[in-house]
């Protein structure tokens, strides 16, 4: 676009990692395709498209930092669903956000979108994301939502005890590659002699971007490649609850602040196929490397699309998100400073 605008966001944070929402798309900017899946083909094969402009104005400084997260709201692919989203991130635009979708559904519910009751109660938001059709399901309390259930799409382990090597440590430890609306290399954080606190952050994004390039194609799954490294410790468990510790680096050495929604989703499914959950039984505390919490669950276990895989599931993530501000951005292609991370 070549003259200025302005541009209004609205930025929630769901357990510490932000997620800025913009409804009001400029004119002719949206793609023309039928689905949410197919815009985001249309802007990652579009050079310079609109979109992929804004998500850098919005993403990168000086409006937003190198580990920002948001979403542009897009028309749903049926009437299934209420609205669609385009995830994106510094490095692009992703097929599944676990914290985003659950932000989406305290933001559909308090401005209206999606009619709540007005006293206490539950209401379903269903949104459609490029790996599929998601649904947060938010709790009312006195008409005020006070956490969000995020259903996600069917996930699976694709791989168990895959070697890695690591040649900057000279070792070689294993990862399980899983797929949770996004493909995700799990690794135990003991194989570095890690534990996941804040002052290993940067070690970890190091890591998860080798882990990534040493992967390289075996961590492909169809359309999909490597998303990010989750990195776990184990904390003390219960009969009733598998507790861990675990940072997501995701896109180009990102790192999530929330317990990350749908990487969540993937460490259930390697917990199903190890048999420490299922079903109706127990249920993952799963901690973030600033100290928040997602309460993760298997609602359904499913064949795996996997031939002779590990049982596949249908897993909810519980999580609250929070108004940070609505933000109002001029948009000057004229200034001098063009779009940057410093990392």
């Amino acid at each position: 676009m070549s003259s200025s605008y302005w541009i209004l966001t609205e930025d929630w944070h769901t357990a510490g990692e932000p997620f800025r929402i913009v409804d009001q798309l400029p004119t002719g900017s949206q793609p023309d395709a039928a689905t949410v899946a197919d815009r985001r083909f249309a802007i990652l094969t579009t050079p310079n498209h609109p979109l992929d402009i804004l998500r850098q104005q919005l993403c990168h400084e000086p409006r937003g930092h190198a580990d920002m997260y948001g979403g542009f709201i897009t028309p749903p692919d049926d009437s299934g669903a209420h609205f669609g989203v385009l995830f994106w991130h510094a490095d692009g635009f992703s097929t599944a956000c676990g914290h985003g979708t659950m932000a989406l559904g305290y933001w559909a519910v308090t401005k209206g979108l999606v009619k709540a009751p007005e006293g206490d109660g539950v209401v379903d938001v269903v949104v459609d994301v490029p790996s599929g059709r998601v649904v947060a399901t938010v709790t009312v309390k006195q008409g005020k939502p006070v956490h969000a259930d995020f259903v996600n799409v069917l996930s699976y382990q694709l791989q168990q005890g895959l070697s890695v090597d690591v040649p900057s440590r000279s070792i070689s430890i294993t990862a399980d590659l899983t797929f949770g609306g996004a493909v995700y290399a799990t690794v135990d954080a003991a194989q570095f002699g890690l534990r996941v606190e804040p002052k290993n952050a940067n070690q970890f994004i190091d890591l998860g971007r080798e882990i990534k390039k040493v992967l390289g194609t075996r961590a492909h799954y169809g359309i999909y490649e490597c998303y990010g490294v989750i990195f776990y410790h184990e904390d003390d468990s219960s009969a009733d609850a598998v507790r861990q510790t675990n940072v997501t680096v995701f896109a180009d050495g990102q790192i999530d602040r929330s317990p990350c929604g749908s990487g969540t989703c993937a460490r259930l499914a390697v917990l199903l196929a190890q048999g420490r959950l299922g079903a109706g039984r127990s249920k993952l505390i799963h901690g973030s490397i600033v100290g928040s919490t997602f309460e993760g669950s298997i609602l359904s276990e499913q064949k795996s699309p996997i031939e002779d895989g590990a049982p596949a599931c249908i897993p909810r993530v519980r999580g609250c998100a929070n108004l940070v501000g609505k933000m109002n951005f001029f948009i000057d292609p004229e200034d001098p400073v063009r779009p940057f991370t410093l990392r």
